[in-house]
């Protein structure tokens, strides 16, 4: 069984620590659940960033990520969320690829109390059930009842 590719958008590439300490935890988790990852900081930053247009290189690479993947899990933590996670997710939506968002963050970005962050955000996920495919806590994601580990096993 080939392995769906999962690419993981988040901010914590910019942060040594992060990119040292936290984004490793969710590579390894989505890999353990038997995911491919296409983490963008890891994967496109071997571009020479003394040479002009580096930025657009870089954005276009992350965005074929984007496109070639089987879905997005996306880290929106953050008020807002990153900026370039939201142009990236718009992307997955727009595609139609599968979405996973994870938000550990307890701040609230809506005037909703149902739905924490900006209401467009929850268009590439099911209108019903879509907690399913929302995760909380880092734990969060290795729960077979959530709808990450069936889809990884379809």
């Amino acid at each position: 069984m080939t392995r769906k590719i999962i690419y993981l958008a988040s901010p914590y590439g910019f942060s040594k620590q992060c990119k040292k300490n936290i984004l490793p935890e969710f590579v390894e988790i989505l890999e353990g659940l038997g995911a491919e990852v296409w983490e963008p900081f890891s994967r496109n930053s071997q571009v020479e960033k003394a040479r002009s247009g580096w930025a657009h290189k870089i954005a276009l690479a992350d965005l074929q990520d984007v496109k070639s993947a089987d879905a997005i899990f996306a880290v929106v933590n953050g008020t807002p969320p990153d900026e370039g996670v939201m142009i990236e997710l718009g992307a997955a939506t727009a595609w139609g690829k599968i979405v996973f968002l994870f938000r550990d963050d307890f701040r609230k970005c809506s005037d909703s109390d149902e739905y924490p962050l900006n209401l467009m955000l929850f268009a590439g996920l099911p209108a019903s059930n879509w907690t399913d495919s929302f995760f909380t806590s880092i734990e969060d994601i290795s729960n077979p009842q959530k709808a990450l580990i069936p889809w990884l096993n379809s």
